[in-house]
């Protein structure tokens, strides 16, 4: 099993590029169940999370042709397979997108109910909602979400909305399923994130007719069948997210290649709340610049356009090292916190109070041997062993793989002294203490 070592101090410096954004990849990649014809996806990140999607598609039928890393190609040869496997469905929880579009075309679905990290209890019940006010019938059978649609789903007002706010897979699923069913179907409280903006255009360009993508309200028409098409994936936003509060927090200089700002308003506005320097280089780059002295900032993630959740354990990094006290609330999943006492054993001073961790700054954080527990908390170790003295190890690094495609790779051409190496081994050219 491979860990990562990394030896902190070292200032990041150079360009870096973004890939495309796993959580739009993955619906997107899931929706090529609903047309007839090949669909082609460029800009796809090579990471596990996709790899094990492809292989959920494979068993429903759908035959893929890789071009290069970056692009694949879709098409449906086989209608018949309703089920999605527990052995597959169990290692990721975006697996769930293939239920709305395999109840919309082939009338019934039989998907395993989904794994993934552990961040906190994240149920399906507004999957569920949604399909169920489209006309299917569902239930929870042997660990399975069973959907059936006889007589075809029909259009119809929805709200989605839940005691955290919208549902960004729940409203793919819907939006998806919504695309075929027959008349108009309103959702309300539909999630506003750009990967959901991404799938309705990717949805649009195959016949689909959507208004509202990327608002709290979405129209779709259902339309008789859909075609395939091409699309290129947004940049990912949390990729994105991470290398800018590397820069910060290394007091680096560093260009970001195909990133949206745009996407990024709240993460930029803490950025420079703290200190740094974000500025806008053209429309799809920027240069991010950290100050000497990081300045205490409390962070509260909300829905999109808030502060992601999925940026919160990266910013709980940088505020470890900050000049004074910042407070951290998560209120998406409130148990996404299994990040804190790894950073503790290096050193981090964190008091975990209800869904907040009150982060007191220190100077320096000190290497550790820890474990990554989650892909997001995965990323704010290695941010934190960035900066930290001496050496880190990080272990279950299978947990970044799912999300960030090579990550060790690209932090070190921009400067940073970080190895991947078999576990039981010596990292080949290890930092140096």
């Amino acid at each position: 099993m491979d860990k990562i070592a990394i030896q902190g101090g070292a200032r990041l410096e150079g360009t870096i590029r973004v890939n495309g954004a796993k959580n739009a990849a993955l619906p997107i990649m899931a929706a090529s169940l609903l047309a007839d014809g090949p669909s082609a996806i460029d800009s796809l990140p090579d990471v596990v999370d996709v790899h094990t999607l492809i292989k959920v598609l494979e068993t429903l039928g759908v035959r893929h042709e890789r071009d290069g890393n970056a692009s694949i190609t879709l098409e449906v040869v086989d209608h018949e397979p309703v089920t999605a496997p527990y052995d597959l469905v169990r290692q990721m929880r975006g697996s769930i997108c293939v239920l709305g579009p395999l109840v919309a075309r082939r009338g019934q679905a039989r998907v395993s109910l989904p794994g993934g990290c552990a961040i906190g209890v994240r149920p399906i019940d507004l999957h569920r909602k949604g399909l169920e006010a489209l006309g299917a019938a569902t239930t929870i059978e042997h660990g399975y979400v069973v959907a059936s649609a006889a007589d075809g789903l029909r259009g119809s007002s929805i709200f989605l909305g839940g005691p955290f706010g919208s549902t960004v897979l729940g409203t793919a699923n819907t939006l998806m399923a919504a695309a075929l069913a027959d008349g108009v179907t309103v959702i309300e409280s539909a999630a506003c994130e750009p990967e959901i903006a991404d799938l309705a255009l990717f949805l649009t360009n195959m016949g689909a007719s959507i208004e509202g993508a990327g608002s709290p309200t979405m129209r779709i028409k259902g339309v008789r069948s859909l075609r395939g098409t091409r699309h290129t994936i947004i940049p990912d936003r949390i990729e994105a997210a991470t290398f800018m509060v590397a820069a910060a927090m290394t007091r680096g200089n560093v260009v970001i290649e195909n990133i949206r700002l745009e996407h990024l308003g709240a993460v930029a506005d803490i950025l420079r709340r703290a200190g740094a320097e974000v500025t806008p280089l053209g429309h799809d780059a920027c240069r991010v610049v950290g100050p000497d002295k990081l300045t205490p900032v409390d962070v509260t993630t909300l829905p999109y356009p808030g502060v992601p959740t999925d940026v919160q354990a990266q910013l709980m990094a940088m505020l470890c090292i900050a000049d004074g006290i910042s407070v951290v609330t998560e209120k998406i999943y409130p148990d996404r916190f299994m990040h804190v006492p790894e950073l503790q054993r290096m050193g981090a001073v964190l008091h975990k109070e209800g869904a907040a961790v009150i982060v007191h700054g220190v100077p320096a954080l000190s290497g550790a041997q820890v474990m990554a527990s989650d892909l997001r908390a995965s990323a704010s170790l290695i941010l934190a062993g960035l900066v930290a003295q001496g050496t880190t190890e990080l272990s279950r690094v299978y947990h970044l793989d799912r999300g960030y495609e090579r990550i060790e790779e690209r932090l070190r051409a921009i400067g940073a002294d970080i190895r991947r190496y078999d576990d039981g081994q010596e990292p080949t050219n290890k930092p140096k203490d």
